[in-house]
């Protein structure tokens, strides 16, 4: 299971925590880091179990769960640029009045009403929640879609597609899996996400990758190097330095 399904199968207690607990680890939701049960990990000089570990990584990686989640595409989270700040101003305490100053948005008043309109937007979002689980009690059609990664960028119809469209494509380009090659890049955008999104699975997300090592990585599978590593960047799969000397696994 791909971080990207552990983070959209946890229930919602996983999601705040930003953590999900399996039998002999704990794995970070928001990039795939785990710690096992039982290890004694060193931090900022102090010693921690396991689970309070995994709370320190958060924090000091990701800043907050409600960051990483306010930080997500739109087109994921479904709120507006305008909501987005709204958000973010209650979430650091902020009052009506301070928010009313600080946006320059009508009076104080007006800000209640947004936030009367977020409670409203959060009442319909545990009814929908609440018919899509009964839904898949009775729905035996529905088709498994390959969950959106993380990092998206320019969420559309190129992003939906099942694991069983998924699964013809990478056996058509990549017949020998990872460990073939790839016998052609094709030209439909959603069977590039697709061989991408196999792809980036040669990358360790807790690895930082020297140019070098990421033209190898990539060549070993197509000899068109550079434009796999363009797309694995321009869909948010991987990330870099400016100049190019560090590669890694955006999370």
């Amino acid at each position: 299971m791909s971080i990207s399904e552990q983070f959209w199968e946890s229930s919602l207690e996983e999601l705040k925590k930003g953590y999900k607990e399996e039998p002999t680890y704990y794995i970070c939701l928001l990039c795939s880091k785990a710690v096992e049960k039982g290890v004694i990990y060193p931090h900022q000089s102090v010693l921690y179990e396991a689970e309070r570990y995994m709370r320190a990584h958060i924090e000091e990686s990701h800043g907050s769960v409600f960051d990483y989640l306010i930080g997500l595409d739109k087109k994921l989270t479904g709120l507006t640029d305008h909501q987005n700040r709204l958000l973010r101003l209650f979430y650091e305490g902020k009052s009506d009045q301070e928010v009313q100053k600080e946006t320059g948005i009508g009076s104080a008043s007006t800000i209640r009403h947004h936030r009367f309109a977020l409670k409203e937007k959060e009442r319909q979002a545990k009814l929908l929640l609440t018919m899509m689980e009964l839904l898949k009690e009775r729905d035996e059609h529905a088709p498994a879609f390959v969950p959106v990664h993380q990092q998206a960028k320019m969420i559309d119809e190129r992003y939906n597609f099942t694991v069983e469209e998924k699964e013809k494509v990478v056996a058509k380009y990549l017949p020998d899996g990872l460990e073939g090659k790839l016998n052609k890049f094709p030209l439909k955008e959603k069977q590039r996400l697709i061989l991408l999104t196999e792809i980036s699975k040669i990358f360790d997300s807790n690895k930082v990758y020297t140019e070098k090592e990421v033209k190898q990585g990539l060549k070993r599978l197509y000899e068109d190097d550079v434009l796999l590593r363009r797309y694995l960047i321009e869909y948010g799969f991987l990330d870099r330095e400016a100049d190019g000397s560090k590669y890694w696994v955006k999370k």
